[in-house]
């Protein structure tokens, strides 16, 4: 088993906060409360990276959830999660539920699988997660929008509570009427944000784009996150944003935020000043 894969069994055991680890790209991993939650787990090998898997997810056999955000290959990767899904047999799987086939036929048993919908509350081995829409576009000729299939939104971001912790993952979007408020009501205590953009050029690519910097770093003031850690930034050449452009533009506006730049594999824990009680 490699040192990360050792690292975070550890933190399953924090309680005074959450252990995260950015495994790069959109990917995620939370823990603590004896839980491990992985969030867009991005964990294949693939030419074009930049930053390779830092684990191999046969090593993941002590994950509790996977939450999928949406179908792009760098977010829903089958051939990690299948992997996943074989040697943590205890693991739930949480995607919208236009996705539930995908992430089905990539190998995932089905009655693992829960399909998810904004102003839902889920509750999965320890671990509360509410669904917020984000919009986004399966392809550029399609962004930017919900892609509602029977009026549930393709695109998710999800609110997770662990060990009384808060933490917002925005999937991928961009800001629209009625996100503040969606998430604000949700109270979280850290937001884990895109800063890619997007521009002309890249959607000439077909690349979909995302909140920049200065528009992850309002919505995380807007949202009163204690900390945003920028996501979504490092890993295709034809993709990349410069995170000190996020600190720089925090410093220049005073926002009431703390901006923590976090290394692929290396874990971090999380403590809020402000618990709210919970």
């Amino acid at each position: 088993m490699s040192g990360l894969a050792q690292q975070l069994r550890s933190l399953t055991q924090v309680t005074g906060g959450v252990g995260l680890v950015r495994l790069g790209q959109a990917s995620v991993a939370l823990a603590g409360g004896g839980c491990l939650v992985l969030i867009d787990p991005f964990l294949s090998p693939y030419p074009d990276r930049l930053v390779p898997p830092p684990l191999d997810p046969v090593e993941l056999d002590c994950v509790d959830v996977v939450l999928v955000t949406h179908e792009h290959w760098d977010h829903l990767d089958g051939a990690a999660c299948a992997a996943i899904a074989r040697v943590a047999l205890q693991a739930t799987f949480l995607c919208p539920e236009p996705v539930v086939d995908q992430l089905v036929a990539a190998g995932v048993p089905a009655e693992r699988v829960r399909g998810a919908r904004p102003g839902e509350t889920y509750a999965l081995a320890g671990v509360t997660v509410w669904p917020v829409a984000a919009k986004h576009g399966l392809h550029a000729q399609d962004a930017y929008s919900f892609a509602a299939v029977d009026g549930v939104p393709r695109f998710l971001g999800y609110v997770v509570e662990l060990t009384g912790v808060r933490l917002y993952h925005a999937g991928d979007t961009i800001p629209y009427e009625g996100l503040e408020e969606a998430v604000g009501a949700l109270e979280p205590d850290v937001a884990l944000l895109p800063i890619n953009g997007r521009d002309w050029y890249r959607e000439r690519l077909d690349i979909v784009g995302n909140l920049d910097a200065r528009e992850a770093a309002q919505l995380a003031a807007a949202i009163v996150a204690e900390l945003l850690v920028p996501l979504h930034y490092d890993m295709f050449a034809a993709n990349r944003a410069d995170p000190g452009e996020l600190v720089r533009f925090v410093r220049e506006r005073e926002l009431a935020l703390g901006v923590l730049v976090l290394p692929v594999g290396h874990p971090a824990v999380i403590c809020p000043a402000r618990r709210r009680g919970r």
